[in-house]
């Protein structure tokens, strides 16, 4: 059995920005916002912190800056994942470099590739990878879903660790866990369906939601895995209306909103994404208010 890269909740953080670039202090304050509030890992430069819209140095400048910053407290996953292998491979290298603990591959978008190719893919980064590697499947946004039997396809090369399954079909990520065993850990990519996810042996949940509620989504988890399955269904279900209104538009346009209105930097979004819409952003922060409260 591979080693585990981390077992809990593992936020998906935004990355704040200003008119010129990153703002660090922001990115700073909310690395330490988790790591006090139990996170068991921080996933940076992913969809929730618009990877795709990073240039090669802000990349590199926040991928350093969060390992720095993060001072081995828990793990740094940088998402590198592409829809050219060949610059998911580079992504890959430097993040290794720059000390990340594992990286984060979502499947390729837009031009898509088939099942056979994804083989092809995720083992041509694997190789070059020198840290574990975790398979991101969502196919809402890239179009292309992993299937079970790709993953079993790859499940036994040494630095494919996990999966962060998207997809919000239990059915799937039952036969995922069927066919893989222990070969691969697994994932929720979907918050509200992180107990369901646990209850068929997945690892925790990469999560949306522990940008503005860590604590919560620590406690959540660590409820399950100490078998309090009672108080993690509780959580699951205060947390609902709040998850499903952080997915009311395009991620992460709520957590962005969220972040700002908790003094973690400006509600500031790289085109093609906007600011979030005014009805929307006020039900959401009487909700986040709401679930303080659990």
């Amino acid at each position: 059995m591979k080693q585990t890269v981390f077992t809990g909740v593992g936020t998906a953080l935004i990355t704040p920005f200003t008119a010129d670039g990153i703002d660090y202090d922001a990115m700073g304050r909310l690395i330490d916002f988790q790591v006090e509030n139990g996170v068991a890992a921080l996933i940076v430069a992913g969809t929730t912190g618009e990877g795709s819209v990073l240039r090669e140095e802000e990349f590199r400048e926040l991928v350093a800056f969060s390992v720095e910053k993060t001072a081995g407290r828990v793990p740094v996953i940088a998402g590198t994942g592409a829809n050219d292998t060949a610059a998911a491979i580079r992504k890959t290298e430097t993040a290794c470099a720059l000390g990340a603990d594992a990286v984060l591959l979502v499947t390729p978008y837009y031009n898509k590739t088939t099942q056979r190719g994804l083989v092809a893919h995720y083992r041509a980064i694997a190789d070059a990878s020198g840290k574990p590697c975790i398979l991101y499947n969502v196919p809402s946004r890239t179009g292309l879903n992993l299937l079970p039997e790709t993953v079993a396809a790859l499940a036994d090369h040494p630095r494919i660790a996990a999966v962060k399954e998207a997809s919000g079909n239990l059915g799937q990520i039952a036969r995922l866990m069927a066919l893989c065993g222990d070969r691969v850990d697994v994932y929720s990519g979907s918050d509200e369906l992180t107990v369901p996810v646990m209850s068929l042996g997945g690892k925790g949940v990469i999560s949306v939601a522990g940008n503005v509620l860590p604590g919560a989504m620590s406690r959540l988890c660590g409820a399950w895995f100490a078998g309090d399955v009672k108080e993690a269904a509780r959580l699951q279900l205060g947390l609902l209306a709040l998850m499903n209104q952080l997915m009311i538009e395009t991620n992460p346009i709520p957590a962005k909103a969220a972040c700002a209105a908790m003094g973690f930097g400006e509600n500031r979004l790289r085109l093609p994404l906007v600011p979030m819409e005014e009805g929307n952003e006020r039900k959401l922060l009487a909700l986040l208010e709401e679930a303080r409260k659990l």
